[in-house]
């Protein structure tokens, strides 16, 4: 099947900027902006995603859906979507392109393809497609995968991993294993250190002895708070991948810890447009211990 209109659901800050490399490829690029916030509209507008009339209309003229979401929001998307093809009869390539795990991946496949659609597992690494910037890779695998060549241009690659559904989803919980869960055991340390007292020391420490990883630590950390909340569902599915392979889940589910509680941070409610770039690592850890010292909330 040729590919010529694509359409991102939801039109976030990956979603609206792997659509505008989409377009700018030469494919028509279309969402179903309902319930959306302003924001996300303002994003869509700004890369030249259509918005339809309703979501039977979408996947009638899209002839490949990319959802690109909050892992918490991708079952009940490709529920609708699954709706929206029974209603329609369309036979919709849904590609979900979510840190799900592979079991998760597997239960949406099956309710895809209940509706008469076609499933094809994805995952994405790299940050959002930007002039300069390296291609965001969006890892696939399916019966229907290799349709998805068509997608490939100068903002998105496009990696295949075979047929089999779950493959995509594997490697992406690997991949966030390590940079997203090292984060939050960076976050983790910090913060203990800044409530025994020592945070002074091991920054000195650390510049001395692990200058890399330090300076990584310095540059990333206080820009997180305002992702936390959409790792918080990551973290839980990686937990699971793990689990499901025999192997401890528990290095994840206290990275959900950690993200929840910066989530609670006075800084979580920021976008990437109004972060505080002036924000140190020192200022986003003390918050952290901040909330730890508050008293607990009284109970009735």
């Amino acid at each position: 099947m040729r590919i010529e209109t694509v359409a991102i659901l939801s039109p976030g800050d990956m979603g609206h900027a792997v659509g505008r490399a989409l377009r700018e490829h030469g494919l028509r690029v279309i969402s179903h902006l309902e319930g959306r916030s302003q924001r996300t509209r303002e994003l869509a507008r700004q890369a030249g995603i259509e918005d339809t009339g309703s979501l039977e209309e979408l996947v009638s003229e899209a002839d490949a859906v990319l959802s690109i979401l909050v892992p918490a929001e991708a079952s009940g998307v490709a529920e609708s979507v699954a709706g929206a093809i029974s209603a329609t009869g369309a036979d919709t390539l849904f590609v979900d392109c979510n840190a799900v795990s592979p079991a998760t991946a597997a239960a949406m496949c099956e309710t895809i393809t209940r509706a008469g659609g076609c499933y094809v597992d994805g995952g994405i690494i790299g940050g959002p497609p930007a002039p300069g910037a390296p291609r965001v890779r969006i890892y696939v695998s399916g019966e229907r995968a290799a349709e998805l060549s068509a997608l490939d241009c100068d903002g998105v690659a496009i990696m295949h991993m075979g047929d089999q559904v779950g493959r995509a989803s594997a490697i992406k919980m690997c991949y966030a294993a390590l940079t997203k869960g090292t984060s939050s055991l960076q976050l983790a340390l910090l913060t203990t250190a800044k409530v025994l007292g020592v945070s002074d020391e091991l920054a000195v420490e650390f510049a001395s002895s692990q200058p890399a990883a330090f300076n990584a630590m310095n540059k990333g950390l206080p820009g997180l708070p305002s992702k936390a909340f959409r790792w918080i569902g990551e973290m839980e599915e990686i937990a699971a991948t793990f689990d499901d392979a025999g192997v401890t889940p528990f290095f994840h589910k206290g990275a959900v810890e950690m993200y929840r509680l910066m989530s609670d941070t006075p800084f979580a409610n920021e976008t990437p447009e109004t972060i505080d770039r002036s924000r140190t690592l020192d200022d986003t850890i003390a918050a952290l211990a901040d909330l730890l010292a508050a008293p607990a909330p009284a109970s009735d």
